[in-house]
């Protein structure tokens, strides 16, 4: 239960990032014709491989057909067991993803952290806990929207996931987003946008536009890890939340 000291700190912090005032209107949140599961998707725990698991294709462009429009926790039971980069050796265990399962908002990072690879959720230690005031700034909840990250393992001292390890997870991102089908995919930091927009722009040019990954608008933004380290970048950040809220505001065609 929030006390009056966590809405205080809360309304605090949204006040550093600007925010004047939120929505009511629950409208936008909701998709229209689709009737809300009772319970968010939450990270699975490893499942046994399936004897038949896809590998990997040569780039990130398009998964394999049998990973492709399928329901989140069958895309999670083809992962398995997962062995097909080196990462595997040293994890605790596969961070597959969190959050609404036809979420129309999508947070997209680069890799599980220390806490992450402990919890097998995406965004829980600091980062994740400035990430999780963003959305409550928006006016959401982390069960409103979807969270993943690139590559579903840590990698070893939270180094750059490599080419070969974002090869090998990029089928399972891009099944996930085509199961959720979002309006929108904010891709949190360098590695997350570059790798969903096939580019090698940074993210400073990157940020504060919408670009298309296949019909979804992907807005690229500072990584909270970035803001941790940068606080004065978190108006930057949310100049690029206020877009997305706008977006999703506007009827989809």
């Amino acid at each position: 239960m929030s006390t009056a000291r966590d809405v205080a700190a809360h309304l605090r912090y949204m006040k550093d990032l600007g925010v004047t005032g939120l929505s009511t209107d629950p409208a936008w949140r909701v998709r229209p014709g689709v009737t809300r599961p009772t319970a968010a998707v939450d990270a699975a725990p490893d499942a046994p491989a399936a004897p038949d698991a896809p590998e990997a294709p040569g780039a990130f462009g398009a998964p394999k057909a049998p990973l492709n429009l399928l329901p989140l926790a069958e895309i999670r039971t083809d992962l398995g067991d997962c062995r097909r980069c080196k990462l595997h050796a040293g994890r605790t265990q596969i961070v597959f993803g969190v959050g609404h399962p036809q979420a129309r908002l999508m947070f997209v990072g680069e890799g599980p952290g220390a806490d992450e690879d402990e919890q097998g959720v995406p965004f829980v230690g600091r980062a994740g806990q400035l990430l999780t005031q963003i959305i409550k700034a928006m006016g959401l909840s982390r069960d409103d929207v979807y969270i993943a990250n690139v590559v579903k393992c840590r990698p070893p001292g939270n180094r750059n996931p490599e080419p070969d390890e974002i090869e090998a997870c990029s089928p399972f991102l891009k099944a996930q987003i085509a199961s959720i089908a979002p309006v929108v995919i904010v891709a949190l930091g360098k590695f997350a946008a570059q790798t969903l927009l096939q580019t090698e722009t940074p993210i400073s040019r990157l940020r504060g536009q919408f670009h298309d990954l296949d019909g979804v608008e992907v807005m690229p933004t500072f990584h909270p890890s970035y803001l941790l380290r940068n606080p004065s970048a978190k108006r930057e950040v949310w100049d690029d939340m206020k877009l997305v809220m706008k977006r999703l505001n506007e009827p989809r065609s």
